[in-house]
């Protein structure tokens, strides 16, 4: 919990800290923690939180700031230790991702070689699709654990699907609500501290970050991705804790399909070892790094082994069969993934010309799976739909050859979501050159 002042903050020492921001200067370390205590604690009005993150979004944190604002977020609340828990326990972190389900694998994945991983959902974008959501598709399953379970289960299966729980990192989750607002999402010093701030207090020790970025992400280009990488690598050396990151391509979506049922189904085929490509090299690429920053596995050669037994013995899957189990759900029906929720109806988007699929924009075909699954707002879940067989970048297409399979319930839904498959994809004469999925690691 945070810590007492000797003092409360009046609204013109708000005003000060403001304006030191605003003229550039750096915080010391009393006065980010009076500025912590003052939002958990509702001192500082919300038009002064607005205006400091504000110009905080302009002017910048140093290393040395966001660092301390990390450790102060995360001390705003619950702080999980985890001390009886023997395995090193190592969290994974995506800035959003238009189809990426690597969560449902590295999480299993990573128990089944040894490491602990207490996945705790963030705050994404809203037109993206959660890991718990995805997980929800099974029937029954229980995302809602207090924390008590939630370390309960890290010990007994060294893996956790859980919602953010409101007493972890609390500072962080106000402060995201307001930057959605105000129009500050993208902030390095803010994002930095949110990430570690809320994986260091559900008790890992370290943290495996894909930085995404393109048109499936709220990071727009490679330049800003990499800024954060660094930043976020940084910070964790400063706070003694083990970090890696890997900025990645999201300008289309991972895999072949995007939509709760079908991306659990594609998450049980990679845990197969089976999948689309771009899927199951990131899978192997991330399970490598959280292998080798957990000690489990020293060279690269040692961690593409542990990867790769994990996988093709079953080992994998068997752990989120348990995971499934012991949240209430029935892990037959991942040995049985037609099972799964499974829409009555499905569209295919035909290609209005010939020519290659030279762009597709992740955040529209994003936008109209979530109409799908959630209809206008947040109505009614339906984890059936979404959208499947996508035509990636660099297919050859005929007129009229469809471009996706749209799987849906809604007739009303279908309609809207149409026009965001429609805007989605860009056909050219040429074929465009390819793009690396990883564009650099940061250690």
């Amino acid at each position: 919990m945070p810590k007492a002042s000797s003092a409360k903050p009046s609204i013109s020492s708000f005003t000060y800290l403001i304006e030191k921001k605003r003229e550039g200067n750096e915080y010391s370390d009393d006065e980010i923690r009076s500025i912590v205590d003052a939002i958990l604690d509702e001192e500082m009005p919300e038009y002064q939180q607005a205006a400091w993150v504000m110009t905080t979004f302009f002017q910048g944190m140093s290393a040395h700031e966001i660092a301390n604002f990390t450790e102060e977020m995360m001390l705003s609340g619950e702080v999980i230790e985890m001390m009886d828990v023997s395995r090193p326990k190592i969290e994974k972190y995506s800035t959003g991702g238009v189809g990426d389900k690597t969560s449902l694998v590295l999480g299993p994945l990573a128990a089944a070689s040894g490491v602990a991983m207490p996945m705790m959902n963030g705050d994404d974008e809203e037109f993206l699709t959660s890991t718990t959501e995805k997980l929800k598709a099974i029937p029954k399953v229980n995302t809602d654990i207090d924390l008590e379970d939630f370390t309960a289960q890290v010990r007994k299966l060294g893996c956790a699907f859980a919602e953010r729980h409101p007493e972890i990192s609390p500072v962080e989750e106000i402060l995201y609500k307001l930057r959605q607002k105000i129009g500050a999402i993208p902030s390095i010093p803010f994002i930095t501290a949110g990430t570690l701030s809320r994986k260091l207090a559900a008790g890992a020790e370290g943290v495996v970050v894909d930085v995404k970025w393109g048109k499936g992400s709220f990071i727009k280009n490679a330049e800003d991705a990499k800024q954060l990488a660094r930043s976020i690598t940084r910070v964790g050396r400063a706070l003694k804790r083990r970090c890696v990151a890997l900025v990645t391509d999201n300008n289309q979506p991972l895999g072949s399909c995007v939509g709760p049922s079908l991306e659990l189904k594609e998450a049980i085929e990679l845990l197969k070892g089976e999948g689309p490509e771009d899927l199951q090299d990131l899978v192997m690429k991330l399970g490598m790094e959280i292998v080798r920053l957990a000690g489990v596995a020293g060279s690269t050669l040692s961690a593409k082994q542990t990867v790769r037994k994990a996988l093709d013995e079953g080992g994998a899957l068997q752990k989120l069969k348990d995971v499934v189990e012991y949240q209430g759900g029935n892990p037959s029906l991942l040995d049985n993934p037609d099972k799964l929720p499974t829409a009555k109806h499905t569209k295919k988007l035909a290609a209005p010309k010939r020519g290659y699929v030279h762009t597709i924009d992740a955040g529209q075909l994003a936008r109209g799976v979530q109409i799908l699954v959630h209809g206008e707002g947040k109505g009614k879940f339906d984890p059936a739909c979404g959208a499947a067989e996508l035509c990636k970048v660099g297919t050859q297409m005929k007129q009229g050859e469809p471009l996706m399979v749209v799987h849906y319930n809604d007739e009303k839904r279908l309609n809207m979501a149409m026009d965001y498959f429609k805007a989605a994809y860009r056909l050219a004469p040429k074929r465009p050159n390819p793009v690396p999925l990883v564009v650099e690691r940061v250690a």
